[in-house]
Order: structure tokens, then C-alpha cells, then sequence
């Protein structure tokens, strides 16, 4: 496990990170970002946006994409379609390993059957996340 992912993982340990937050805010201090504000920011994803819908998990995969691939221009921005293209691979990532990306299948809500922990999905969700910063390098 790298660096990140461990920090993620302790970070969701703590019980004051939310999935989404334990993964985007692990990203924080190598991205440059104000951890307190991407906590904020984060807030409402976990419990997959709190309708048990899309991993919080995932969701910070888009954020941190977003914070890394984003030319930031307000008035032409022109990475849109690399960001989708990036986050479509990841996703790919997670399910493959995971066989969904939805927090009430993750948790086995209808079925009874866990298929990942919390844990499990922000340990997965920052390593993808790693290995994918890893290679914009």
C-alpha cells in the first residue's frame, strides 16, 4: 500500500473523516490544496452523497482528478474531456476490482452480503489514485 492510501485509510480510522473526505484530504498536502476547504468540499459525499448512490470513496477520485487535471480557466477551460476520459479509467478500476461503484451494493444493504468495507473502498479508491498520479508524472 502507498503512502497515501495508508494515509487515507488512517485518516477514515479517525471517525472524523467521511469515506470521501478520508480519500480527497490523504491527496491534500501533495496536491497543494487547503485540507480544511477540501473537507469542507467533501462533506456531503460520504454514505454516497448520502443516498447510498456513488462511493464517497469514488467521488473523491473525481475531485482529486479534478484538482490535478483542471486547467482552472474560468473562461475557456479546454480539460474537460481528459478529466472525463481519466475518471471514466478509474471507475473502470474500482468496479473491476470491486464489481460496483454504488455504496448500497458495496455495503450489502438488499443482499446482506458485504462485497467491501468502507475501509476497504477508501484503501482502494486512494491506491487507484496513487498508482494514477504515479503515471501523470
Amino acid at each position: 500500500m502507498g503512502i497515501l492510501a495508508e494515509k487515507a485509510l488512517e485518516n477514515h480510522k479517525k471517525k472524523k473523516y467521511n469515506c470521501a473526505q478520508a480519500v480527497a484530504c490523504a491527496f491534500c498536502e501533495k496536491l497543494g490544496r487547503d485540507e480544511k476547504e477540501v473537507f469542507e468540499m467533501m462533506e456531503a459525499f460520504g454514505l454516497g452523497m448520502g443516498t447510498m448512490g456513488t462511493c464517497g470513496a469514488v467521488s473523491a477520485m473525481a475531485a482529486v482528478v479534478g484538482m490535478v487535471g483542471s486547467d482552472g480557466n474560468l473562461d475557456a477551460p479546454k480539460t474537460k474531456k481528459e478529466c472525463y476520459k481519466a475518471m471514466k479509467g478509474l471507475t473502470e478500476k474500482f468496479k473491476e476490482k470491486n464489481g460496483t461503484v454504488i455504496c448500497r451494493e458495496l455495503k450489502g444493504i438488499d443482499t446482506k452480503k458485504v462485497i467491501r468495507s468502507c475501509d476497504g473502498c477508501v484503501q482502494d479508491a486512494a491506491e487507484i489514485l496513487e498508482e494514477y498520479l504515479d503515471n501523470r508524472e
